[in-house]
């Protein structure tokens, strides 16, 4: 830990009348600086710092209105302080053990995973939180052009295919969503499974949690079949292929361009993290136009 982030932990914590830290462990991330604070009597602490460059990416006052609406929702920690640059303290979920790809492959997960998002998509609640993947990615484009990171030659060409097949399907709903529920984002607790980081939350299809999860997980069609199952309560139909695909192709676009502004910052892990989700949204799109 550097001092910098020391200090910060210090006076944050201390916004919650913890004067005292006598323990600090570096949680994982790949963006923000995530910390687990333990005080004198024991008790256990989230603060989370946020990273480079998140400022021009992230509304942190969308995100505080997203945490405090799904705080009733009882599927994350509870939000004990958040301030103005996104610096916030949560309870520590208790027996926290972080989800990876092969632990969300498992059955179990595959449908505790499905039943959160449910519990989410069904909550009946409009946040007034839009996200547009389109614009959104508008924006990224915008940060990837001031940093001169370079684009792939057929970008343009990737990208008109994308937005005619969105102009043709359009969404299927309009529901409060995560948008980033990688794995890294789930959290098995003691009592049950969390999903965290809220950043990106906002009004979406809901399709575009399922196909998230898919991706980051690795799903194979079997466990995509189970977790569709597990979701709708109904046998998987064709329909519900077809929308499954064109998220993950949506997923998969917004997310490379994410990658690449992330670049200046973060250098050669970034480039190889974009080029692999922009390789399989090339090989998604080949299967949409193949099975429609």
């Amino acid at each position: 830990m550097n001092n910098n982030d020391f200090e910060i932990i210090k006076e944050t914590m201390s916004k919650i009348g913890e004067d005292t830290c006598i323990q600090f462990h570096r949680l994982g991330g790949l963006t923000n600086r995530t910390y687990k604070v333990i005080t004198p009597n024991k008790d256990a602490f989230v603060v989370r710092i946020p990273g480079e460059g998140t400022e021009k990416m992230i509304s942190r006052p969308d995100e505080k209105k997203s945490m405090e609406f799904i705080r009733h929702l009882g599927i994350d920690a509870a939000l004990l302080y958040f301030s103005d640059e996104g610096i916030k303290v949560s309870e520590y979920i208790r027996g926290a053990q972080t989800m990876s790809a092969s632990l969300m492959r498992m059955p179990e997960k595959i449908q505790q995973s499905a039943a959160v998002l449910r519990r989410l998509h069904q909550s009946n609640v409009d946040t007034g939180i839009e996200f547009n993947t389109f614009q959104i990615a508008e924006c990224y484009e915008g940060i990837i052009k001031d940093h001169q990171v370079d684009m792939y030659s057929d970008y343009d060409k990737i990208k008109d295919s994308i937005m005619q097949i969105y102009q043709k399907e359009g969404a299927f709903s309009r529901v409060p969503c995560h948008n980033d529920p990688l794995c890294e984002n789930w959290v098995q607790g003691d009592d049950g499974l969390y999903l965290v980081d809220w950043e990106y939350a906002g009004m979406n299809d809901f399709w575009w949690d399922l196909a998230a999860v898919s991706i980051e997980a690795s799903f194979e069609p079997q466990h995509d079949e189970m977790m569709m199952y597990a979701y709708f309560g109904e046998p998987v139909n064709k329909s519900h292929w077809k929308r499954l695909l064109l998220n993950k192709i949506y997923v998969d676009f917004l997310w490379t361009l994410w990658a690449k502004t992330k670049v200046p910052f973060d250098g050669e892990p970034m480039e190889l993290w974009a080029s692999e989700r922009y390789q399989r949204l090339k090989i998604n799109l080949k299967h949409y136009f193949s099975f429609v």
